[in-house]
Order: C-alpha cells, then sequence, then structure tokens
C-alpha cells in the first residue's frame, strides 16, 4: 500500500509538504538499508531543515538585489599584488557583522570593488544575514521619493534595520540637499548598530567633497563610518581594459629584380 496519498494532505496541512519530494527515495532507502523508524524520520527531517534552508538562502540573495552573482572565489586577487587578502578572507568571516562595524572600500575605478563588495555580501547571506546592495544615487533617489509619499520615516527605519547594507559608489555624484542630510540620517541611524560596507572611487581623505553644501555635515556623517571601519584599498589596473584588436601581419615588400611569388 503506497501511503503517499494519504500523508500528502496531512503535510500540506502542517506545511511540511517539502518533505513529499524525497519521500519516496527516502523510503526506498529505508527498505533496502533496513533502516530503523527513528533513522528514516531523521533523514527525512534533514531533508526538510535542507530545503528551508536553501529557500531562505535564495529569498535573502533576491532581497539583496546584486547586479550580479558575484562571489569570493571568482575575484581574481593575482591582479591585486597589493591589496590585503589576509584582511579580505577575515571580513568573509563575517565578524564585522558581530562587531557592527564598517567597511570601507576605495580604489580606481574598474579596479572590482563592486565585485568584492557583492562578495562579501554573498558571504554574509551564506552566514544568515539580511543583505540589501545599492547605489548611493538610488539610496538617497529612494528616501526622497518615500518622503513625497509620506513614507520617509518608514523607509528610513526599513533601511537602518538591514544587518548589511551595501553602498556602491559613494562620492561618485556631489550629494545635493536633501540627498546629504538622508545619508547622514541614515548612517546615524545604523551607527555601531548595523554593520554598513561603503565602496567609493575617492580616495579616504576626498570624501568629504561628496558633500559640496555642507562639510559639517560631512565630518559627522564621515566621523561615524571611519569610526573602527575595516579599509580596503585597491590598487591595480582595470579589469574593464579594453581588449586589443589582434595585429595584422603585413606582407614584405618585393626587393626590386625578384620575382612575385605568383609570377
Amino acid at each position: 500500500m503506497n501511503p503517499i496519498p494519504e500523508l500528502a494532505p496531512h503535510l500540506k496541512q502542517l506545511r511540511l509538504s517539502g518533505i513529499l519530494d524525497s519521500l519516496e527515495a527516502r523510503n526506498r532507502q529505508a527498505l533496502d538499508g533496513k533502516l530503523a523508524y527513528t533513522e528514516f524520520l531523521s533523514l527525512l527531517i534533514q531533508d526538510e531543515v535542507a530545503r528551508r534552508e536553501q529557500k531562505k538562502f535564495q529569498m535573502r540573495l533576491r532581497r539583496a538585489s546584486f547586479r550580479t552573482a558575484k562571489t569570493l572565489e571568482q575575484f581574481d586577487f593575482e591582479r591585486l599584488p597589493k591589496l590585503n587578502r589576509t584582511l579580505v578572507h577575515e571580513l568573509a568571516t563575517g565578524r564585522y557583522l558581530t562587531e557592527r562595524a564598517p567597511v570601507l572600500i576605495v580604489g580606481p575605478c574598474g579596479t572590482g570593488k563592486s565585485h568584492l563588495a557583492q562578495a562579501l555580501g554573498h558571504c554574509a547571506i551564506r552566514q544568515g544575514i539580511d543583505v540589501l546592495f545599492t547605489t548611493c544615487a538610488q539610496l538617497t533617489a529612494s528616501l526622497n521619493a518615500a518622503r513625497a509619499t509620506g513614507g520617509y520615516e518608514r523607509k528610513l527605519a526599513a533601511l537602518a534595520r538591514v544587518s548589511l547594507l551595501i553602498i556602491d559608489d559613494f562620492g561618485l555624484k556631489p550629494l545635493r540637499p536633501p540627498a546629504d542630510e538622508d545619508l547622514h540620517d541614515l548612517i546615524a541611524e545604523r551607527y555601531e548598530q548595523t554593520a554598513t560596507l561603503v565602496t567609493s572611487n575617492l580616495d579616504f581623505a576626498e570624501w568629504d567633497q561628496a558633500f559640496p553644501a555642507n562639510r559639517l555635515l560631512a565630518s559627522a556623517t564621515l566621523d561615524r563610518l571611519r569610526h573602527n571601519a575595516y579599509c580596503l584599498v585597491l590598487d591595480g589596473e582595470s579589469f574593464r581594459a579594453p581588449r586589443l584588436a589582434p595585429s595584422i601581419t603585413r606582407s614584405k615588400p618585393i626587393a626590386n629584380g625578384a620575382k612575385s611569388p605568383q609570377a
């Protein structure tokens, strides 16, 4: 007698319908291996836990809004010989998340800042951490849009709660009011409460230039970002260097008096 049709509605009622995916295979394994009932049950529960963890992982990955699927395994460290690899791998363990410390990544265009930021975000998601990846321009625009609809406080609170907020391309565009104030408010809310990762093309000493209208606001914001921060400097050639066209082999001129090969 096949018990699966009878079990299916009960499993669905208990929100354990995922067990149906492996029930038949596990039942066959139990019969062939003469497993005890408890061993059979343990296998089914392990399958269900693994399914739920994978589902949570995929959900966090979607909510993170990464541009592309960038991982640490894909990062080309050989192109950046001066990069502190030890610190990168230390950050991958997620200790900075429990410390609620900022991570600041700077370097010229094309050196892999966004890749590295997303890779560290991917590591955090593997550890069950909620992550959001956004550019600085997108972030401030979303806060301003929320203000227009009366949802600014709710939006700010939601962003402040994200366990790891990755802000890409800080300083790429000057922060004009109210964007500068919005970013300050968000960083102030997150300060020593949650981890924030920021990438920028600007050197650390130039970050105040992102706040051209209010240097006092710049000082207050950057002071919070730099406090106890882990800093990575990416110094190398751009990954986006154009490919060179293949060289064209020119035929040698025929010397005077010599016959052409086709003559």
